[in-house]
């Protein structure tokens, strides 16, 4: 591991001042450290930002609000989040180990990097990791990889299982750097690769997430998530889905739907949604609109499975998630 400074900022305003000179926010670092300790990221700075108040959970009228130091293990226990949006509780706890988990936060969660092999591999080519060096992963093993989204320059998965569940509620964010405070989607934070695989979020340089809301809604607790992995516990996912309906009448009105283990980044299905509002909720009508998932999708030597895979998870998920509307 090369030598770093490290720094323990007592404020949200002191850390993002400090920020500013290039150096990097550290909170459980289950994900930097890891890459510290194999010279993948070599930073000089560290900015330890545990003692800053961003770790609250709390409710807002129908909103679940989640500080961006809460620890995934905090939120998935927390009774207003089970009440309320059932199927972030699931994705966490699916997401990680305990020990991961405890340790764990919600905005490094949101911010890990990608779990593709060759970006670990100092002596693979990795775009991600050193622009300009090309991409093993299209032309070597690749069964983990994306088929949605991708480029010619990068096909990894983004690994975060919550994020799913997020971009699937609509969830927003709000960062402050130094410039103020924004707010915006959970689904604009992440970049495609396109010819770029490098820039991986759109935060600005010092830009701190500050907390996460979850707009409520009947939607949000008649949601489910569901995960297909090589193996039962600690896996990332070959594919998953976070589904959530609202039934009247026996018509589906409202439908959210996103996936992951399959796109560059969190991915959201609005012409499946919009495939499924005003139908009855039975399977024909599920695999029809599950089928227009796949359109777009670029499958690599060994992931094609993923184009049949990805319907039926998304059938099944919204079975979960009818069974509970």
């Amino acid at each position: 591991m090369f030598p770093f400074v490290l720094e323990k900022p007592q404020s949200t305003e002191e850390a993002v001042a400090a920020a500013v000179g290039g150096a990097r926010y550290i909170a459980g670092g289950t994900t930097l450290v890891d890459l510290m300790r194999e010279e993948v990221e070599r930073p000089e700075r560290l900015l330890d930002i545990n003692a800053l108040p961003l770790a609250g959970i709390r409710v807002e009228g129908e909103d679940l609000v989640i500080g961006a130091l809460a620890r995934m293990a905090e939120v998935a226990a927390d009774p207003n989040v089970k009440r309320l949006q059932p199927v972030v509780a699931e994705s966490l706890i699916e997401g990680a180990s305990p020990q991961l988990r405890n340790m764990a936060t919600m905005g490094g969660n949101l911010l890990q990097r990608v779990r593709c092999p060759y970006f670990r591999m100092l002596d693979a080519g990795c775009n991600k990791r050193t622009p300009r060096s090309g991409c093993s992963a299209i032309e070597g093993l690749n069964a983990g990889h994306a088929i949605l989204g991708t480029s010619d320059h990068c096909v990894a998965t983004h690994p975060s299982d919550v994020a799913v569940a997020l971009v699937a509620l609509d969830a927003t964010m709000r960062v402050r750097g130094p410039q103020g405070e924004r707010s915006f989607p959970v689904e604009e934070l992440f970049r495609l690769p396109g010819d770029t695989p490098h820039l991986e979020h759109t935060l600005l340089a010092g830009e701190l997430i500050v907390e996460i809301r979850v707009p409520g809604g009947p939607h949000g607790r008649r949601a489910r998530y569901l995960k297909v992995r090589d193996r039962a516990s600690y896996e990332f996912a070959l594919v998953s889905a976070a589904a959530a309906l609202v039934i009247e009448d026996g018509v589906i009105r409202e439908v959210r739907l996103a996936v992951g283990g399959v796109a560059t980044r969190p991915w959201r299905l609005r012409d499946c949604e919009a495939a499924l509002v005003g139908k009855r909720p039975d399977r024909h009508v599920f695999e029809e609109a599950a089928g227009l998932a796949t359109r777009g999708a670029r499958p690599l030597h060994h992931n094609a499975f993923k184009v049949e895979l990805l319907p039926r998870t998304i059938v099944r998920a919204l079975e979960m998630a009818g069974e509970v509307a």
